[in-house]
Parts: structure tokens; C-alpha cells; sequence
């Protein structure tokens, strides 16, 4: 498989974006490529990385989105490999209103599984697209930030960014 990848620098940095020319395929920060590719590897097995600028215009949305167009992101589209049950939590991920957050036990009852949140929260984790299904919008139960694989002063970035008010957390949460 042939996949596009092009660097993009951020105020968190740079982010890594994998495509196949017209969907988004990985979304990741440099110093975790080897996480990304192994990611990739487990998705789609032989694969092939070439330098790209831009493919598909994917990093015009995500540049939008991290000038504040928030709504770029609504309509990047994204082709994952995964478990069925990850691609449903990942688009469950993608319905968390920006501004908002939610924990693993409400996004495990909004699927129908409400004792699922511990498999919510491992399929989360495994999220090959970060950003774009907003992984960084789940918090734990308690209100704190949970782990991200981009870091936690990165979930922290983003959340402000997206209107959240740190740290106690006072933005709205999703049912």
C-alpha cells in the first residue's frame, strides 16, 4: 500500500499526517513516528511512506483547525483499519461537540455498553488518528486528564484551544 505522508509544524509540534490522496490515514506528532508506523503496519501490513505536500489538501484543515476554524475538521475524511468495535468508538469520538468532553463510562453508555468503558477506553488509546477523532476530549471520571498519546500538556493544549476552561474543567460534557 502507498500512502502519502507530509510534516506539519504546530504550536504543540510537528504533526504527521498519513494519507492515501484523499483520505486521512494517521494523524500523529514526530517524535511518536515509530508508534504511527507500527500502528500502521498493524492496520495494513506492507506499506510504503512517500513525501507528499499537502495530499489530498488534508493539511489546509488541519492548519484551519489549529488557526481556530474548528469546524475544518467536520468534514476531513478518514479511512482506519481497526476492530469493528474501534471504528465505532472512533466515530462515537468524532460526535463529542468541540468545547465539550466526556468520560470512557458515558461514551461507553452512548454506544449501548455501558460496562464496556475499560474496551472504550483501550480502543481510544489505539486511535491512529489523533486530533481529527478527538481522542483528547475524554477525561476521566473524576474530571482529570487522562493519558493522550500525544501527551498530556498536548490534550491540554488542545482542549483550551477548543474553549474547554482548565483545570477544573468547567466547559459542558456530553451525555
Amino acid at each position: 500500500m502507498d500512502l502519502f505522508i507530509d510534516r506539519i509544524p504546530s504550536p504543540i509540534g510537528t504533526i504527521l499526517l498519513v494519507s492515501d490522496g484523499e483520505a486521512l490515514r494517521a494523524l500523529d506528532f514526530e517524535e511518536y513516528e515509530p508508534r504511527m508506523r507500527l500502528l500502521l503496519r498493524r492496520q495494513y501490513g506492507d506499506y510504503h511512506l512517500m513525501p507528499a505536500t499537502n495530499p489530498g489538501g488534508l493539511n489546509n484543515r488541519i492548519m484551519d483547525y489549529l488557526a481556530g476554524r474548528f469546524d475544518a475538521l467536520d468534514a476531513v475524511p478518514v479511512r482506519t483499519g481497526g476492530t469493528p468495535f474501534q471504528r465505532e468508538v472512533w466515530a462515537a469520538l468524532r460526535a463529542i461537540p468541540i468545547g465539550s468532553t466526556t468520560t470512557y463510562g458515558r461514551l461507553a453508555a452512548m454506544l449501548g455498553k455501558p460496562a464496556a468503558s475499560r474496551a472504550v477506553g483501550l480502543a481510544n488509546g489505539s486511535n491512529p488518528v489523533s486530533i481529527v477523532v478527538p481522542c483528547h476530549r475524554v477525561i476521566g471520571a473524576d474530571g482529570t486528564l487522562t493519558g493522550y498519546g500525544g501527551g498530556l500538556a498536548r490534550k491540554r493544549w488542545l482542549l483550551e484551544h477548543e474553549g474547554v476552561r482548565l483545570p477544573g474543567f468547567g466547559a459542558k460534557r456530553t451525555a
